[in-house]
């Protein structure tokens, strides 16, 4: 495993329809997004690296992948566990969230 001092960036891929979270050099995670036919960003699907938990990966993906959907003024419909939990824990100014019926906010 690279060492925690190894720069941390996430980024947008809008070939792979995803944001992704690099460990210097090395991919360790990405968030899914599919854009449906109103524009909205659905986010089925967030997986990170074996290697890489335990760091608070996930949550510095979705945090930025969250903050970035926000600046851009689109849409968030959080399918993913990880997603809907981290929007029901903090507020992202900005941002547009539509619930799915089973993943609504208690």
């Amino acid at each position: 495993m690279p060492a925690s001092t190894d720069q941390v960036t996430v980024t947008r891929n809008d070939d792979d329809t995803r944001y992704e979270i690099h460990v210097g050099d090395t991919l360790a995670g990405f968030t899914v997004f599919r854009i449906d036919a109103r524009g909205r960003l659905n986010f089925p699907h967030t997986e990170v690296d074996p290697a890489f938990r335990g760091r608070g990966l996930a949550q510095t993906l979705v945090a930025e992948a969250m903050a970035d959907t926000a600046r851009r003024g689109e849409t968030v419909v959080p399918h993913c566990p990880v997603v809907a939990k981290y929007l029901r824990d903090n507020d992202v100014p900005g941002l547009t969230v539509e619930w799915p019926a089973y993943a609504r906010p208690e």
